[in-house]
């Protein structure tokens, strides 16, 4: 009777197994079947899966790309959550309406946009190939559509701690004598830096998954622009089914253990700052 009467919600049991019903239907029984699927192949036909020359070279460019997507959408993203919160201007609200636009947007709808803009006929692609920039079918239009489609997440993830943070900290600091990097370095940049590794491990972890964008502006050459969905689906097409399985239980298990060391890193960082 106490431990019911200790229960923070009416119902716990009875939501708790609904919870654990639902993501086990969810998530753990499909994931489940990736691993089932990939006992199927022997530990040399597994091993020549998940390591060959054409599969290696879609690991490097998915977490290459997926990398340094992330790392310019945790700057870019922070001057963007900056402006918002920080300044007023003409059309702000326009501004940050279009920041939700890649959750909106189909990918597939994202990835011949971009195709289109960066082309060696595009807008911008007919002024950029000239000087030996190639966007479009390279791996450098990987890097700008796993760019867009993970800008929200930083931009989201930053954009609440900058409102609750109090300007008076800073006016505090220059009171003191602090110049604005100092007051940017040691009172701003220690309470961002939870949300900063949050929203990076989110945009990480959203392009190493992204397919739709990818597929028109890669091209999807093999050894070149192929990232990891755009192969794993074309093992699909091939009916390699455990093929494709376990380069996926690759991607699932590598995300995994890449986020919960982001995660891991970030609560040490919110301890730091707490004590």
């Amino acid at each position: 009777m106490a431990s019911k009467k200790n229960n923070v919600l009416p119902g716990f049991n009875l939501t708790l197994g609904f919870t654990l019903a639902y993501l086990g239907i969810v998530v753990l029984i499909p994931l489940s079947t990736i691993f089932l699927k990939t006992f199927t192949l022997t530990w040399a036909e597994f091993w020549h899966a998940v390591m060959s020359p054409r599969t290696l070279a879609a690991y490097r460019l998915s977490f290459g790309a997926s990398l340094a997507g992330a790392l310019i959408n945790s700057v870019f993203g922070f001057v963007v959550a900056w402006t918002l919160v920080r300044y007023e201007f003409p059309f702000k609200k326009l501004i940050d309406v279009m920041v939700d636009l890649p959750f909106a947007l189909p990918t597939s709808v994202a990835g011949i946009t971009l195709t289109a803009i960066y082309a060696q006929n595009g807008w911008l692609g007919r002024f950029l190939e000239p000087h030996g920039v190639k966007v479009a079918f390279a791996p450098l239009g990987v890097v700008v559509a796993l760019t867009f489609v993970g800008l929200p997440f930083t931009v989201r993830t930053i954009q609440p701690v900058l409102e609750d943070l109090d300007v008076e900290y800073e006016e505090a600091a220059a009171t003191l004598g602090a110049g604005r990097l100092q007051t940017f370095a040691r009172v701003i940049m220690p309470a961002l830096i939870p949300a900063l590794l949050t929203g990076f491990a989110l945009a990480f972890a959203r392009a190493l998954g992204e397919y739709g964008s990818v597929v028109f502006i890669s091209g999807n050459m093999p050894m070149r622009t192929e990232v990891v969905p755009l192969l794993i689906m074309a093992k699909l097409e091939q009916f390699d089914y455990a093929g494709a399985t376990a380069i996926a239980v690759v991607m699932l298990v590598v995300s995994f253990l890449l986020l919960l060391g982001v995660n891991i890193l970030q609560r040490w960082s919110s301890q730091r700052l707490a004590a």
